[in-house]
């Protein structure tokens, strides 16, 4: 079954390669999507795949990456479109 997360993530979670590492990590679970950072300091994602595999990418995100302090993250479920073939940084 195929789902789709959209995340929203705060606390240090900029400049500390947080978008690079979740690229890698996403590359190795075979989910699709993008992440980004935001102009208010958050990094923002979009997640889809298998659900097992978006699940690892938000418990990956959950923790952060070397240098990051994620001090809060906000999950919104939505409905796979399979608009992504890849995963990418923007």
């Amino acid at each position: 079954m195929k789902t789709r997360a959209h995340l929203f993530l705060s606390g240090k979670v900029q400049g500390v390669f947080f978008r690079s590492n979740t690229l890698a990590q996403a590359l190795k679970t075979s989910v699709s999507g993008w992440v980004r950072n935001l102009q208010d300091g958050r990094v923002e994602a979009i997640f889809e795949g298998d659900v097992e595999a978006v699940l690892k990418m938000i418990n990956f995100c959950k923790s952060g990456t070397p240098g990051a302090s994620v001090k809060d993250v906000e999950i919104k479920w939505e409905t796979c479109t399979g608009e992504y073939e890849s995963f990418t940084i923007i």
